[in-house]
């Protein structure tokens, strides 16, 4: 970071742990990008009626060249923000998704996808309403008809060249969603 981190403490007391960890947090976030100029963390509660119950906010605004990330994690009916320590970790994981995606439009890298793997149905079972993919390497995925996409079960043919996205299941290995490419 080019300019010192700032810590900032709002209608709450000031803690050196609680400040101990946002420097830790901030520091973290410079594995993700070489290119943070300054760091601002807010905590705050915003209301201060009860001392019992305060949900906590937490604000990030880091600065990078020709923009400004700016992270507001108000939950008002998260009750898990009464700990001013998951409030923390909450902002600032959106701020690292955040940065990442700013650093991948500034490299213009696209989010990468897996490609989903290609089989070809070796079984079906239209009564029973299931059937089984054999994948390059010879294994078996059954599949329900349920996941399918882009055609009726019903219309499937032994032989039809499909992608699949794997899970496991109860029984072994199961497709998940099955895309008809033939």
């Amino acid at each position: 970071m080019k300019l010192p981190l700032q810590v900032i403490f709002r209608n709450v007391d000031p803690s050196p742990a609680l400040e101990s960890r946002i420097r830790e947090l901030a520091a973290r976030l410079e594995r993700h990008s070489d290119q943070i100029m300054g760091c601002r963390v807010t905590v705050e509660v915003p209301h201060r009626h009860s001392h019992q119950g305060a949900l906590y906010d937490v604000r990030i605004d880091i600065t990078v060249p020709d923009r400004e990330i700016a992270i507001h994690r108000a939950h008002p009916r998260d009750a898990s923000h009464e700990d001013p320590y998951v409030a923390l970790r909450d902002a600032f994981r959106a701020a690292r998704r955040r940065l990442q995606d700013h650093e991948r439009r500034r490299h213009r890298k696209p989010k990468q996808h897996a490609e989903l793997p290609r089989g070809r149905i070796s079984e079906l079972d239209p009564a029973r309403g299931f059937g089984r993919i054999e994948t390059a390497e010879g294994r078996l995925i059954y599949f329900h008809g349920n996941s399918v996409l882009g055609r009726p079960f019903g219309q499937l043919q032994v032989g039809d060249t499909v992608r699949f996205a794997e899970e496991p299941g109860d029984r072994g290995p199961q497709a998940s969603t099955v895309h008809v490419l033939t």
